[in-house]
């Protein structure tokens, strides 16, 4: 694939109103999901229950693209059509998580390194092959005690970097995804800086690995008081502090960013991106949304499992996406949240 068209594949993934659904969820946390609502997490229900979001009517107007996991990639639907065919006859791009896995770092106690680096150049190839235009690999950063290390951060963003140099080589958009994780009792400024350090390294390997800028999406965490935190930042406040942070580190030429929601709920989501998108400042990247669980909660427990529940569960997940869609230009309000859902046909 040309230069240009990545670039231009990039652009459509942030383009106004819309993001992405992370539908790309390994199989631990997918079963951690299904058990939640008691369901078995065996192969043919987690292709119903994709198959439930992949297919659900107007989608497009607010879903830009799908992140995969391998095996949905591979999957087809009840009438025989691969999903990736389905994503991209809805108007959707879809994309595919390539890393392996987060696992703990030789030498740092308590924080981990993402694996997966191991024959990528093939893998990418044959992603490609099956349809996908993205790519995507995430890196955990703890805060904690005495920690993230410049040591963790360093050897996280050189993988993120050989990751996302690879992915272009193959003709694929990466989306490159440092995660400073919620966990614990930090202060959203002691989130800001490791957010910001772990950015500053994270950009400096991509220039070092000659990735094009142009050509990529940065998918970060928002910068958030930790779970565990007695004071807890506000919206307006964690809006502020995350465009400030990103200000400083994220260069202009990425054309957007996607905000993982990294464990906070639907509505805190959903406010914290309207909320950025609704201050008064001008950015050079677009700000928008790659979220899983943000995205998945409501249709997931309204579908439980049984088909008569899935016009419903449509119904949720496309009011939900709406929301995000407003979110997206500043636009989503709490009363929106109890608009009646629209029936789709």
């Amino acid at each position: 694939m040309a230069g240009r068209d990545l670039e231009s594949t990039a652009k459509a993934i942030v383009a106004k109103g819309k993001g992405i659904l992370a539908a790309d969820e390994s199989f631990p946390t997918i079963k951690k999901r299904f058990d939640a609502i008691n369901v078995e997490s065996c192969e043919s229900n987690r292709r119903a229950y994709r198959q439930l979001l992949f297919t659900t009517r107007g989608i497009s107007e607010f879903i830009s693209g799908v992140i995969l996991f391998d095996e949905t990639i591979r999957q087809k639907a009840d009438d025989g059509t691969p999903f990736v065919q389905v994503l991209q006859r809805q108007g959707v791009l879809p994309g595919i998580k390539v890393d392996q896995g987060a696992k703990p770092l030789a030498g740092a106690a308590g924080e981990k390194i993402t694996e997966g680096l191991d024959g990528l150049r093939d893998r990418l190839t044959e992603y490609r092959e099956l349809g996908a235009h993205f790519t995507k690999w995430r890196a955990v950063i703890t805060i904690g005690d005495r920690i993230p290390s410049q040591y963790c951060i360093d050897a996280n963003a050189e993988a993120l970097a050989r990751f996302a140099v690879l992915s272009q080589e193959a003709g694929l958009v990466p989306i490159v995804e440092p995660e400073v994780l919620m966990d614990g009792d930090h202060t959203i400024q002691q989130c800001f800086e490791a957010t910001a350090a772990t950015l500053h390294s994270v950009f400096n390997s991509l220039f070092e690995h000659r990735v094009m800028l142009e050509r990529m999406l940065l998918k970060p965490n928002m910068v958030l008081s930790g779970k565990a935190c007695p004071q807890q930042a506000n919206v307006e406040e964690v809006a502020r502090e995350t465009v400030r942070c990103l200000g400083r580190v994220v260069p202009g030429a990425v054309p957007g960013i996607v905000f993982l929601s990294g464990g906070q709920s639907n509505e805190t989501a959903t406010a914290n991106l309207n909320a950025m998108n609704a201050l008064d400042e001008v950015h050079p990247w677009q700000l928008s949304f790659s979220y899983g669980r943000a995205l998945q909660d409501p249709p997931l427990k309204t579908w439980r499992g049984n088909a008569a529940n899935i016009q419903r569960a449509q119904q949720a997940f496309h009011h939900r996406a709406k929301l995000n869609g407003a979110a997206r230009y500043g636009k989503y309000s709490v009363e929106m949240e109890r608009e009646p859902v629209a029936e789709r046909a």
